[in-house]
C-alpha cells in the first residue's frame, strides 16, 4: 500500500498500546471488521469517532493520524 493511502496510524498505536482491534471494537461498541477496516485504511472513521478513539486509547487525537508535514 502506497504511503500516501495511509490515512490513519490507528494500527500502529494499537500496537504501541498493546491493544487489539477486538477490544477497541468492544470499547466502542462497533463491528470488528469496521475496525479492522481502519486498521488497514481500507476505510476511515469519522471525525467524531476518531475523537472517540483517542479517548478510549489515551492519546492525542493528533497521534492517530500520520503527518502531511
Amino acid at each position: 500500500m502506497e504511503r500516501s493511502k495511509n490515512i490513519n496510524r490507528l494500527k500502529v498505536v494499537l500496537a504501541e498500546k498493546q491493544r487489539t482491534n477486538k477490544w477497541l471494537a468492544e470499547q466502542l461498541d462497533k463491528d470488528p471488521a469496521t475496525v479492522s477496516k481502519w486498521c488497514t485504511n481500507t476505510a476511515q472513521p469519522g471525525l467524531e469517532t476518531l475523537v472517540e478513539i483517542a479517548k478510549v486509547i489515551d492519546v492525542d487525537v493528533k497521534d492517530l493520524l500520520w503527518s502531511t508535514k
